[in-house]
């Protein structure tokens, strides 16, 4: 049974303030730390659940955020942007995906750190007539593959939004988000041990790949009308809707949402 963790940074125990995902500073290389065990936590519960196979993927920023030194050595770990595809190694042979660490949407309110995919540059994203955060993109990735989400672990604005959205899917709140950058955290210790025993019960649960109904399309705000200049479009599968939305259509869900992404 192979298993793939999907890392974010700004879900993890212990890390709400924006210089902790900021590469460069000390508190970054703090919660580096406070990342890579819980991502360990995580394997040791997929492995204790009957994965024989664990697959992370390091997906914040430019994805080389794991101390990978510290990095469980049953694991393997995709490193870098990892274009074309975000999740290149990824096909049916999976069982299923754990998003760790992840955040909500643009937008919600008392969500620590809250943003889809950049907070410099995207406001809204809606994938067949719902608005989603990276949750939902990284959830129909997957299913577009026939690969479900089995859990998702982050605050508990995200864990909500996980929930309405994935019906069956194991949630881990490792923080309670009051702000953008504030939070009433487990300590990491505390967080890292539920974290192993959610990794165990996922892969008990029967959780359906996630693959909204078509036509498929994406709707796309950006921030200011200046990032939809620099977007090209064909008017056909993509088309600009106002001064700050572009759409984006096509016939394969998971090539759409990659589009999306480049």
């Amino acid at each position: 049974m192979r298993v793939l963790i999907v890392a974010d940074m700004e879900g993890v125990a212990g890390v709400a303030l924006p210089e902790q995902v900021t590469r460069g500073t000390p508190e970054y290389a703090e919660a580096r730390h406070l990342l890579t065990a819980e991502v360990n936590a995580a394997v040791a519960g997929a492995l204790d659940g009957g994965a024989t196979e664990v697959l992370v993927k390091d997906a914040h920023g430019a994805g080389l955020n794991l101390v990978l030194a510290d990095l469980d050595p049953r694991a393997r770990c995709i490193m870098g942007p990892s274009l074309p595809e975000r999740f290149p190694a990824l096909n049916d042979s999976y069982a299923g995906l754990f998003l760790l660490g992840y955040h909500a949407m643009a937008g919600t309110a008392g969500a620590v750190c809250d943003h889809t995919m950049s907070s410099q540059s995207w406001s809204r994203y809606v994938l067949c007539g719902r608005e989603v955060g990276e949750v939902g993109i990284d959830a129909a990735l997957a299913g577009a593959r026939g690969v479900p989400v089995l859990l998702v672990t982050g605050d508990d604005k995200v864990c909500r939004e996980a929930e309405a959205l994935l019906p069956g899917v194991l949630t881990l709140a490792v923080k309670e988000g009051l702000s953008r950058h504030s939070a009433i955290s487990l300590a990491p210790a505390a967080a890292r041990v539920r974290m192993r025993e959610a990794a165990r019960a996922a892969l008990t649960r029967t959780v359906q790949p996630y693959v909204p109904a078509p036509p498929y399309r994406v709707d796309l705000t950006y921030v200011l009308s200046s990032f939809a200049d620099a977007r090209p479009c064909d008017g056909r599968t993509s088309m600009r809707l106002d001064g700050r939305t572009l759409r984006y259509e096509g016939h394969d869900l998971a090539e759409v949402i990659q589009r999306t992404l480049r």
